[in-house]
């Protein structure tokens, strides 16, 4: 069994379309995503109307969830650039993502389990400052899931954990964003290279380990670069361009 594992595209379908390429290689038996699809000053309806053909196993992640539970003024500039370009059957898709899923012994979600919101590789100082989450910290978050690998996303950093029990916890990293700056406390999340990211799961038989590779994919990012500056988003221009949220 082969699982390949994308997330956070954040509407940039130039990235999928190259990991979709890749996935061609990889040849994986299914294609399951982790969540924040569209958000973002890029090509939101474009990246929807593609996911929807592929029909992959899709759980929602935070943005998802909040281009539909919120008014457009309560919004944030990405979820405001990505719902201008979304129709009813983009939002119906969206609504009808479920917050997580499994498939065979592994679980899906996009934050924590119970929380879009939180990070559950990563651990956020008040000063800003971003440490990997103890183990103690991940189990805590866990709530008590026994699954064997546990599928995250969010904080866009490719990671594997290993719990005290055996368990994984993998974050594939982003497919269409590599750096980021976010608020409360104000923090940044960079990979340092501007590739699409995404990871594939491997198994024999039933019983066995999972295996675990992390792919990064070469793609067409200045232009996509030059598609968030185009929309008055140099701040995105260079986290697509660098995979660096500092200068």
């Amino acid at each position: 069994m082969r699982i390949a594992v994308v997330a956070d595209i954040h509407g940039n379908v130039r990235a999928l379309r190259a990991v979709m390429d890749d996935l061609k290689e990889v040849a994986p038996d299914t294609v399951v995503n982790l969540g924040d699809c569209v958000s973002g000053p890029l090509e939101a309806a474009d990246t929807c109307d593609v996911l929807i053909s592929l029909a992959w196993q899709t759980v929602r992640g935070n943005h998802d969830r909040q281009l539909l539970d919120r008014p457009v003024g309560e919004m944030g500039r990405s979820d405001q650039a990505a719902h201008a370009e979304l129709k009813n059957h983009h939002k119906a898709w969206l609504a009808n993502l479920e917050p997580t899923a499994m498939v065979e012994d592994v679980l899906l979600c996009h934050g924590a389990p119970d929380d879009d919101l939180t990070y559950l590789l990563e651990h956020v100082e008040d000063n800003g400052h971003v440490r990997l989450a103890s183990r103690a910290e991940v189990v805590k978050r866990l709530r008590g899931n026994s699954a064997a690998v546990v599928l995250c996303a969010h904080s866009h950093v490719p990671r594997l954990v290993g719990l005290d029990d055996g368990r994984v916890v993998v974050n594939p990293g982003s497919v269409g964003l590599p750096a980021y700056t976010d608020a409360d406390p104000t923090h940044s999340m960079q990979n340092g290279a501007p590739h699409a990211r995404y990871a594939v799961l491997e198994r024999r038989k039933v019983g066995e380990r999972w295996r675990v590779t992390f792919r990064a994919v070469e793609y067409d990012w200045d232009a996509a670069a030059e598609r968030a500056k185009q929309k008055g988003r140099e701040d995105w221009a260079r986290w697509i361009r660098t995979g660096y949220a500092g200068g």
